[in-house]
């Protein structure tokens, strides 16, 4: 059955590629984007999708009672890295202010309609960071350990009332989002403070993310079947075995 699926954070990566194969699959799609500039870009790009700007930290979200969702995916997110006694506040608030309370903000907007028609369904892209907290990247970690948590409270409290919540959970993959957080904290952190053995550490990190990168498609192809299911569990780690690879299985 064909439902209406809104996708924000839709401009590039796993939003844009899983707009495309939801549409492909007959879904009506609400592909979202911060900016006016990157709606156009994508209207011309992908004219078979319903585009429209919705930047989720602002009032913008309201549109969304004209739209009657069956599925939210909360697929909008900034990244950063640096080390947590370094790492510049503003940086931090910045990533809080979209990963969390941006997808907190738009996904209580989208429940106001779904909770009186006891049906929908919404997913939260999370991360193996929002379960695996490595150096360098606790910024990033934080927020999505904050989604981790709202998830797992909303799925206890909405399924009594028709609503479903699930967390999808990837690995590395090759969307330039991970190189370009790997890259962020060389913006403002000197490196000349550490010693040598500190500084190759958090190199290491950022190469483990940006080496090896998986296809983006098989992100795509798990958000289908999330968006079609009868049921879900409530975390979705893709690759399946990821954990085991980091030894948290």
């Amino acid at each position: 059955m064909s439902k209406i699926v809104l996708i924000t954070g839709a401009g590039s990566g796993f939003g844009k590629l899983g707009a495309t194969a939801l549409s492909e699959r007959g879904h009506r799609v609400i592909a979202t984007t911060e900016t006016e500039e990157q709606a156009n870009e994508l209207r011309r790009e992908l004219p078979a999708l319903q585009v429209e700007k919705l930047d989720i930290t602002s009032d913008d979200v309201d549109k969304v009672h004209a739209w009657d969702i069956d599925v939210l995916v909360n697929n909008a997110g900034v990244g950063e890295t640096g080390p947590l006694a370094d790492v510049p506040l503003d940086r931090v608030r910045r990533l809080f202010e979209v990963n969390v309370f941006g997808t907190l903000k738009v996904t209580q907007a989208v429940l106001t309609d779904m909770v009186p028609r006891k049906r929908g369904r919404i997913i939260i892209m999370s991360s193996i960071a929002g379960v695996f907290a490595a150096p360098a990247f606790g910024p990033y970690s934080m927020t999505k350990f904050a989604l981790e948590a709202m998830g797992k409270s909303m799925r206890g409290e909405l399924a009594s009332l028709g609503v479903d919540v699930t967390l999808l959970n990837p690995g590395p993959y090759l969307t330039g989002f991970n190189d370009r957080m790997a890259a962020s904290m060389w913006e403002w952190f000197d490196d000349q403070s550490l010693n040598g053995p500190e500084a190759d550490l958090f190199r290491v990190i950022g190469d483990f993310v940006t080496t090896a990168q998986r296809d983006p498609h098989e992100i795509a192809t798990r958000l289908v079947e999330l968006v079609e299911a009868e049921t879900t569990t409530e975390n979705n780690f893709v690759p399946p075995d990821i954990k085991a690879q980091l030894g948290l299985a």
